[in-house]
């Protein structure tokens, strides 16, 4: 797959956006799950636990052996992981505290015993240097990809399972404790992958960030992981071109830097669960709710005399709202823009449409049902359900209505007295 006399006829450019590619690929498909796991200190601890494997690799290896470097790099992530697994099972220590300790030793471990070494090559594993890859390292860094794309395409349902609910992973049989062995080993390899490209100190970004980007923009995890991997290339490839520039640029705070950029814009505009999506939702449903009140507040008003009368005043309107004429005419206008409502007598009155008195008979219907509901069944008092009847009209669907209908056995009164509107036979005498 990855063969050596081709890779060494690569540009360095070439070879930087290759190896970017590797790494968000790989950062991008495992940061899925160590993102739904909520397992990102771990990432951030195993970046720092192999540094001291690093060093060792460069001191044991008499050339840049990078087989060996990558090989005691992944021993001391694994160590690591471990001696985080003894801490939690001698101790009363938390998960989160157990991280921070290993985490501060390996690092210090490694920065020291780099110090009275002086190791040349090290400082390219802490801060990355795309330009200095070889067409070894690309090899190996090949084969270490399609491994992890492999083992997690593999254990794709399991890896999901346990990540989600590991005592469900449990109860359906699932070797558990070998999985959490294989998915951390796969994180130490994806670590060793991406070592050279944004360092020791920015790997965790890159197993994060493209991941909690996707999270943002689809609750389906196959898609989660496409997205990731896609956005982790695309993070470290502009990354890369963008540092190639610059000579005075480090290629992995670049890329932690536009991965940090693509989650930015992300959250503030996923068409789901961005930040102003969020906003422009909750504004609609304010609107929508007030002209919810607004239809209400006329189709009792019109209710009073037995709907004799087929319009509301902007007068009357202003009254029944507890408003000024100039908000009464805004919240008529409100409804007339909706659809809801007409003008009438040179925008004196306003007269619901069809749709309009649909909507107003639907919300006095929830309304009553629900104060029927929670003093018939829940036992509440009578003077004590107006509140919550209030809060749940406007959320109250079809189905649900339905059931409450039903249960109590299809009721004609409120329990002030007051007729529950029936849709179909109140648009019957109304509009038909």
């Amino acid at each position: 797959m990855m063969n050596l006399e081709l890779l060494a006829t690569l540009s360095v450019t070439q070879s930087a956006i290759l190896a970017a590619i590797l790494v968000g690929l790989s950062c991008g498909l495992l940061g899925c799950y160590v993102v739904v796991r909520r397992v990102a200190l771990v990432g951030d601890t195993l970046s720092h636990a192999v540094f001291p494997g690093v060093v060792a690799g460069f001191m044991w290896s008499e050339e840049r052996n990078i087989y060996l470097i990558f090989l005691c790099a992944m021993l001391a992530g694994l160590l690591g992981v471990m001696m985080v697994r003894a801490v939690q099972a001698t101790t009363r220590l938390k998960s989160d505290a157990a991280l921070g300790v290993v985490l501060a030793s390996f690092f210090g471990i490694g920065i020291l015993w780099n110090s009275t070494n002086q190791q040349s090559g090290v400082k390219d594993f802490l801060f990355g240097d795309l330009a200095i890859i070889s067409a070894l390292d690309l090899q190996l860094m090949g084969w270490m990809t399609a491994l992890v794309i492999f083992v997690v395409l593999l254990l794709m349902r399991p890896l999901q399972v346990i990540s989600f609910d590991e005592g469900f992973a449990v109860g359906l049989g699932y070797p558990v404790k070998v999985l959490n062995f294989i998915f951390f080993a796969l994180l130490t390899f994806t670590v060793v992958v991406a070592l050279q490209a944004v360092g020791v100190v920015l790997v965790s970004a890159m197993l994060i960030t493209p991941a909690a980007t996707a999270y943002l923009l689809t609750d389906r995890m196959h898609r989660m992981m496409v997205y990731s991997a896609a956005l982790g290339i695309f993070a470290c490839v502009v990354g890369a071109l963008l540092s190639s520039m610059v000579s005075a640029m480090p290629p992995g705070p670049v890329i932690a830097l536009t991965a940090t950029a693509g989650f930015s814009v992300v959250y503030f505009m996923a068409p789901r669960h961005g930040v102003v999506s969020k906003w422009m939702r909750s504004r609609q449903q304010t609107k929508k709710v007030s002209r919810e009140n607004i239809l209400k507040a006329i189709y009792k008003e019109l209710e009073t005399d037995g709907f004799q009368a087929h319009n509301v005043s902007i007068e009357t309107l202003a009254v029944i709202r507890k408003v000024t004429m100039e908000d009464a005419l805004q919240q008529a206008k409100s409804l007339v823009q909706a659809g809801q409502a007409r003008w009438e007598r040179d925008k004196a009155a306003i007269y619901l449409t069809p749709s309009g008195w649909r909507v107003a008979a639907m919300i006095v219907r929830n309304h009553r049902l629900w104060e029927l509901y929670l003093t018939d069944l829940m036992n509440y008092e009578s003077d004590h359900v107006h509140d919550d009847a209030e809060k749940i009209e406007h959320i109250l669907g079809e189905d649900a209505v339905r059931r409450l209908e039903r249960d109590l056995d299809f009721p004609e009164f409120d329990p002030h007295g007051m007729p529950i509107p029936s849709l179909k036979d109140f648009e019957n005498s109304r509009l038909g």
